[in-house]
């Protein structure tokens, strides 16, 4: 009899344990690699010079979105970290005519065509060849992995350019952009499913957009440029565990002969930065005629992203009906917009 309550109370015993066990999955564990980590995503985006057009050349407009995602340890140290620049130059002509930029490509995609390299000088003048822009970036990156913002941010001269074992490591170019597109990514930086052994990736698509326009005597001409932006986190099978989309609309505008009217000091906030002032909801039109309030811009983001966890790369395409606008759960919650873009972005976050 004693045996049986021994045996029964050493069940007792087991079973709690095991409850216990059980309990303690359900929260976030606190340590080794697969601890938890904060995700974010930041932005920041400029004009370069704008030039007007001659009767011998277009004119000219530069639009630069750079974009860090990290993610960062219990301590605020840059766990994983991943960047890329897209710097898109936009052309008129000296009657006002807009001209499609063909070149849409990131700096990273351009590897060796950014040409870096092969210009061989380094911003101080000093002597050895300087590295490719992809090259430099990577060095960023590795230098930064392991490091607080702030003493990343310690490794920036104050005209911009890299100091101490950035520089030493071959980083030469102005990071200025870098560090400030990291500071918002870890203020803004949220708790998360992603842990140590998961991917980051980050990814720029640029395009024309449907906004461009030529000038005529009663309207500006526009070149606009739409950089649309994912940060994606993957897991071993490639499936998404947390995702962050945004965008920026670079807005550089001419008049009917070509000359720019740009206000290249203007603030350039993303969609996501921009809020309720974006305007979706006080426009109140589906694009399909249907009714029913339309949700904000980042709202509608925050749906994509959620959809967006638990899919491979190859389910993406099935949140989007032949013309480009969101269809099934995603329609229905709340995401009304063309996600083309959005989708083309996660697409190449996850290769």
């Amino acid at each position: 009899m004693k045996k049986i309550l021994s045996l029964a109370l050493v069940l007792v015993m087991v079973l709690s344990v095991a409850a216990l066990v059980g309990c303690s999955g359900d929260k976030e564990p606190t340590g080794g690699d697969a601890a938890t980590l904060k995700f974010g995503l930041g932005v920041v985006s400029s004009y370069g010079e704008a030039k007007d057009a001659d009767g011998e050349t277009n004119g000219a407009g530069e639009f630069n979105t750079t974009a860090v995602a990290v993610l960062l340890d219990a301590e605020g140290k840059i766990a994983a970290i991943d960047l890329d620049t897209a710097q898109i130059k936009t052309a008129w002509t000296s009657a006002g005519k807009n001209i499609a930029v063909e070149d849409l490509r990131t700096k990273y995609e351009k590897g060796t065509d950014y040409g870096m390299a092969a210009y061989g000088k380094k911003h101080d003048g000093s002597e050895g060849k300087a590295l490719e822009w992809n090259e430099q970036a990577d060095v960023f990156m590795a230098t930064a992995k392991g490091k607080t913002v702030a003493e990343v941010k310690a490794l920036m001269a104050e005209d911009g350019y890299a100091q101490g074992d950035l520089a030493t490591a071959g980083c030469t170019i102005n990071v200025n952009d870098f560090v400030s597109a990291l500071e918002k990514a870890v203020s803004s930086a949220a708790d998360s499913k992603a842990t140590a052994e998961n991917k980051l990736s980050v990814a720029l698509v640029a395009a024309n957009s449907h906004s461009s326009a030529d000038a005529t005597e009663e309207k500006a001409g526009l070149a606009q440029i739409d950089t649309t932006i994912a940060a994606v986190v993957t897991d071993a099978d490639g499936k998404v565990v947390v995702a962050k989309t945004d965008c920026v609309q670079g807005k550089m505008p001419f008049d009917v002969v070509g000359k720019s009217t740009l206000d290249a000091t203007a603030e350039i906030k993303t969609k996501l930065e921009l809020g309720t002032d974006y305007g979706m909801a006080a426009y109140g039109a589906k694009h399909d005629g249907t009714e029913g309030a339309v949700k904000e811009w980042n709202e509608q983001a925050a749906a994509f992203d959620a959809a967006l966890v638990g899919k491979t790369s190859a389910d993406f395409a099935g949140l989007a009906a032949e013309d480009g606008y969101a269809t099934g759960d995603l329609a229905t919650a709340g995401c009304t917009m063309a996600i083309g873009d959005m989708i083309k972005a996660a697409t190449a976050a996850t290769k």
